[in-house]
């Protein structure tokens, strides 16, 4: 076989490898006799799978090929004669003496007969040779370790012992370059090439031929009857390249076709059809990875594929027209700047890191030079959180780290940042480590996460969400950037700096993410993604140290730094173009070593600390608006954050010290918190750090001040109704949302009329014949999808227009319902099916492009934009009651049945590869952890179970706790809160929330008082900061999900007209939706088949404020508790 095609089968086995194909994986190994799998030959040998063992050697050698060879088999089938001797399988034994050792006696009489010998005694061990020979399990490891070293001195294993270093997805690569080159010798390249097949060269239909459809990002390709090409995207969470960077158009495109003379070779240009370039113009890859590309061709694989198209081809209708949103003119002043001291925080030791929380203002977390965090209270000035440099697990950090801790300088912190919704905090150290904290409350920081990420220091921690999942992105000293999931698992490592990576800016366009990197060469450096290098090579002005950022709304990008000899530049970038737009003057050179620090507010300012001062400018004028040295105090360079909101804005001091500036907004603000009481954060820093090692699960996160010891057998006491029984005399922190309300009791929001609250009614969607059973918005936020008991679907978009210029959804604009031009209906399977019986499920994809259903019959796969049957697949019985994609496969779907199992099912192979079993009824809820790694599964028998994800395997199973008397029956329904950690479970009797580690109930609510009949649906709000429950009485419940307390309640008469209300057919809401982007709008779905979606008044703009809890009694209503609040401890223990 030639060298190529020796590379080829590689090349196979890798893709095997990653499409998860184990058998054919190890059968290709054995059968080119290529790579000799260890950890695989391990497992078997550990497994005591002897006939596999040797089968797969045969693929490499033979008994009596040389002396090693005979050694191993000699080894293998003496430990299988010895194990059946130690059973007492004598019959066996001899059946091994015969056929497999026999072959040995003509090397070694003698040996053979002693070895027959054994079969006289009655344990082998007492032939003196054999004395020491312990449980089967030990003999097999220690066996092993002779096997390998034979295997290693064995010349036939030479050079198949190591597989080769493949970029990964290599084959992927090829095929998707020779696709490229075959696009571009089409005579007529279109930007939507139509690929139906590998089979076939592909070929571009003429223009003026029939439009292909647009191949959709169908991971279910391969199961799908009619003609369509199969996927291989990868399994990956995140896109692939090339759809990926052709997508990018307005984000990159620019840089990559517009390199500076530094550049030694340009970019690639991949451009989108928004970019006028001429049809055939492509240019030199900087480091050839793929072919250049035809404008429009994209990669087949992408993930985001139908988007991709969307963006690429002509407006044909509507909802595919992509607006400019114009920059509003807002009026400013310089009153808007904060810039008058209104106080000063004593920190202690230099500060070399700021930043705000994203929600909570008053919250501001400080990293210092000694290596502490801080978590200051700005209304009280207090420090409610301080965590001294501690290494949380020595033992599993490299050694080069290990001899560093011991000789080096002290370890200083040189990055803080909170993760976009506030619930975990990233700490990058000057020395190898990064450190993750959850937080969820005052004073409740825990460890997280720790990982010895870079070699030398981590120089910038940011945190972003590639594909809708929060990752964290890191850079250092070893000129690396890396990926981390919140787990610790490592995704991708981007290497091309040729010197230490100084910054990261990770950003997104549309549904495309990537990351911006500058070294310390003032290289500037563009990724996405993927593995396929950098897309960007530019020199960033002053060529050292520069810090890149985007303006809040995302849309301007700027770039600060200094030279190394003292000269400070601030600038704009032309997106579109690659080029500095703007040059920001006020700089002076400075003889001093330090670089300038910036940051951006409100959309309008930038703001740099140089001279002991801080510098405004207007982002559209390239002067100085003003200054302040933040009277007096302030060091050569400092170091300056701006709170989310810009009205604050804190400042360092030569004395170790944080100033904090604000405007009047911000000064009104802090005096109003400064004047509440903030009793519940006054506890002892540093109480008790929980250990965990640095890639578990979060330990357990219990916002509330009841806290159990974790070596107590007891779990916790849940807290019933936001009622504490244990402690009753801690009042809860308040926060900015309660500041406009303490002049006066708190009281519950009753919203009692129609004009108390927005509202639109979906057209075209009252059938009293069929209710709302399930309802989703799209994950773009632009529609509402309803399945109704009669197992149609029904969608309703939003479109762009004068009244709703962002196309997005919303109560003050009525939505179209948005049906396609052939007239179809999304209709499920429903032959055979009693519909009174049947139990709906939906599961949308991530990008919108398809759904999939079922009805009581077969669950079906529908395209989004023609509204087709794709495919259907699991026919009944059982049917399927629960769908849950995969948060990170697309390829799998965890599938709920009636009989009780949950079917882990491949929908590229059309198989099942897993049922799990442990509920006794339906299930009815799904809800995958990416933090924990877990599946939790709910059914209507009112059990929680918890399954491990690869392997699937059940880890624990608990009823949740219902009220006295009450049956185990009912649907049960779960989700997780945005931080993966806490869990929703709603029961027809009961919210309750869990800690998911150990699976506690730490918070319960049960009906009562002003709504008091059973829950229907309940759902947390997209930021999991409330939850939205339905009442069958026709009420709407919002709750604060860390107390579980009613902050609002919406009547049946708010929102149905009085023909409904005086009807003699009860209309309630059986389902309930949250806007993925708004957490203040929500929709619901009506026993009329009726939906509605419903947000505040504007001039209101939230759903009533948090209850505060003052010894257990809510502040203006007595807070009354349910009759199974005298749970017992005992009774909570699982």
């Amino acid at each position: 076989m030639t060298s190529l095609s020796r590379e080829l089968v590689f090349l196979i086995l890798q893709f095997l490898e990653e499409e998860k194909f184990k058998e054919s994986v190890h059968k290709l190994e054995k059968e080119s006799g290529f790579y000799f799998n260890m950890k695989y030959f391990d497992e078997k040998v550990q497994a005591g799978e002897w006939e596999e063992v040797e089968k797969y050697l045969s693929g490499f050698t033979k008994v009596d090929d040389n002396r090693y060879s005979m050694k191993i088999f000699f080894e293998i089938r003496k430990q299988k004669y010895l194990e059946a001797l130690d059973r007492q399988d004598k019959s066996k034994a001899v059946d091994i003496l015969v056929n497999d050792l026999k072959v040995f006696s003509t090397f070694n009489e003698d040996l053979y007969k002693e070895i027959t010998q054994l079969l006289t005694l009655g344990n082998f061990r007492e032939n003196e040779q054999l004395s020491k020979y312990g449980d089967t399990k030990t003999a097999r490891s220690i066996m092993l370790i002779e096997l390998k070293k034979l295997i290693e001195a064995n010349p036939l294993f030479r050079d198949k012992l190591n597989f080769p270093g493949l970029k990964s997805s290599r084959l992927r690569t090829l095929i998707n370059q020779s696709l490229n080159w075959q696009h571009q010798l089409c005579k007529n390249p279109r930007p939507n090439p139509d690929i139906k097949t590998l089979f076939q060269d592909h070929t571009c239909t003429p223009a003026n031929g029939p439009l292909a459809p647009t191949p959709v990002n169908l991971p279910v390709a391969a199961v799908a009857k009619p003609a369509a090409y199969t996927s291989l995207g990868a399994h990956g969470p995140f896109p692939p390249a090339a759809a990926a960077a052709a997508a990018n158009a307005n984000a990159l495109a620019g840089w990559m076709a517009n390199p500076s003379a530094s550049s030694s070779v340009q970019a690639a240009v991949v451009t989108a059809s928004s970019i006028p370039v001429q049809q055939n113009q492509v240019s030199i890859l900087k480091r050839p990875r793929t072919p250049p590309v035809t404008p429009g061709m994209v990669d087949y694989q992408s993930p985001d594929h139908e988007q991709l198209m969307k963006r690429l081809r002509p407006a044909q209708s509507v909802e595919e027209v992509t607006y400019p949103t114009p920059r509003q003119q807002v009026s400013w002043s310089l009153d808007d700047l904060p810039r008058n001291v209104a106080f000063t925080l004593h920190q202690g030791s230099n500060v070399t890191s700021m930043d705000f929380h994203p929600s909570h203002p008053r919250l501001l977390l400080v990293g210092c030079n000694n290596g502490e965090i801080t978590l200051w209270e700005l209304g009280s000035q207090e420090r409610v959180v301080s965590k001294a440099f501690k290494i949380w697990d020595i033992s599993s950090c490299s050694l080069p780290f290990q001899a560093a801790t011991i000789k080096d300088a002290p370890i200083s912190v040189s990055r803080v940042t909170w993760s976009p919704d506030g619930t975990f905090v990233g700490v990058a150290f000057t020395k190898h480590l990064i450190q993750l904290y959850a937080y969820s409350g005052p004073n409740d920081l825990h460890q997280h996460l720790e990982i010895d990420a870079h070699a030398g220091g981590v120089n910038d921690l940011a945190f972003a969400h590639p594909n809708k999942q929060l990752c964290v992105v890191t850079c250092g000293d070893d000129k690396l950037i890396k990926v981390w999931e919140i787990s610790g698992r490592r995704l991708f490592v981007f290497e091309g700096h040729e010197a230490p990576v100084y910054s990261i800016c990770p950003h997104h366009k549309e549904s495309i993410q990537f990351i911006f990197s500058t070294a310390i060469d003032g290289k500037i450096k563009a990724w996405l993604y993927d593995n396929l290098g950098s897309r960007v090579d530019y020199d960033a002005p002053g060529h050292w140290c520069t810090t890149m950022l985007y303006s809040a709304d995302g849309t301007r990008l700027f770039s600060c730094g200094t030279s190394k000899d003292g000269d400070s530049f601030l600038v704009e970038w032309n997106e579109s173009e690659g080029a500095i737009k703007r040059t920001y003057t006020g700089f002076r050179k400075k003889s001093s070593t330090g670089v300038v620090q910036f940051d951006t507010t409100q959309n309008h300012f930038l703001a740099a600390g140089e001279d002991s001062q801080i510098k405004f400018w207007d982002m559209d004028n390239t002067n100085v608006l003003t200054s302040t040295d933040a009277e007096g105090g302030l060091p050569s360079f400092p170091r300056l954050r701006f709170n989310r909101e810009g009205y604050l804005l804190a400042v360092t001091t030569t004395d170790n010290g944080i100033k904090i500036l604000a405007n009047a907004v911000g000064l009104k603000t802090l005096k109003a918190i400064e004047s509440t009481a903030f009793e519940g954060l006054r506890t002892p820093l540093d109480a008790g750090p929980i250990k965990v090692s640095g890639s578990s699960a979060v330990p357990h996160v219990n916002p509330v001040n009841c806290k159990v010891e974790r070596s107590s057998p007891v779990g916790p006491t849940p807290i019933i109704n936001g009622v504490d029984p244990i402690v009753r005399g801690v009042e809860k922190p308040r926060t900015l949302d309660d500041i406009n309300e303490k002049a006066k009791p708190w009281q519950l929001t009753e919203i009692l009329e129609a004009g108390q609250c927005r509202l639109v009614t979906m057209p075209d969607s009252t059938d009293t014949s069929s209710k709302v059973v399930r309802l989703l918005y799209t994950n773009s936020g632009v529609g509402v999808l309803a399945l109704g008991s009669n197992g149609i679907q029904k969608l309703w978009k939003w479109v762009r227009n004068e009244q709703n210029p962002g196309g997005k959804a919303t109560a003050s604009v009525v939505p179209q319902h948005w049906q396609p031009n052939s007239g179809l209906l999304m209709t499920n399977d429903v032959s055979g099916v009693n519909l009174e019986e049947a139990v709906p499920c939906i599961a949308l994809s991530k990008n919108d492009s398809y759904v999939m259903s079922a009805c009581g019959g077969k669950v079906s796969l529908f395209n989004m934009m023609t509204f087709k049957v794709m495919t259907t697949f699991m026919s009944p019985p059982p049917a399927s009651t629960f769908l849950a994609f995969h948060p990170q496969d697309n390829n799998i779907i965890a599938i709920g049945m009636e009989d009780s199992a949950i079917h882990i099912y491949n929908v590229r192979v059309d198989e099942v590869k897993t049922k799990l079993k442990g509920h006794q009824k339906r299930i009815s809820g799904l809800a995958f952890s990416t933090v924990l790694n877990i599946l939790v599964s709910s059914g209507a028998d009112a059990q929680l179970c918890v399954w491990s994800i690869d392997p699937w395997e059940k880890r624990k199973s608990i009823a949740i706790q219902l009220p006295a008397g009450k049956a185990p029956v009912g649907e049960t329904r779960v989700q997780f809160h945005s931080d993966q950690i806490r869990l929703l479970v709603v029961h027809e009797t009961q919210l309750a929330i869990y800690d998911a580690p150990k699976m506690d109930c730490i918070r319960q609510w049960l009906p009562q008082d002003v709504i008091s009949a059973p829950i229907s649906y309940a759902a947390f709000s997209c930021n999991s900061q409330l939850i939205y429950a339905t009442f069958c009485d026709g009420h709407i419940g919002v709750f604060d999900p860390d107390s579980l307390r009613l902050r609002c309640r919406i009547a049946p008469s708010a929102y149905f007209s009085q023909a409904v209300l005086n009807g003699s057919q009860a209309v309630y809401p059986l389902v309930v939706a949250s806007h993925p982007q708004e957490r203040n709008q929500f929709a619901v779905g009506l026993t009329d088949g009726s939906v509605k979606v419903i947000e505040p008044v504007e001039s209101e703009g939230k759903w009533g404020t948090s209850p505060p809890t003052d010894n257990g009694i809510l502040s203006g209503r007595t807070g009354s508790s349910s009759t199974t609040s005298n749970h017992t401890p005992d009774k909570m223990q699982r």
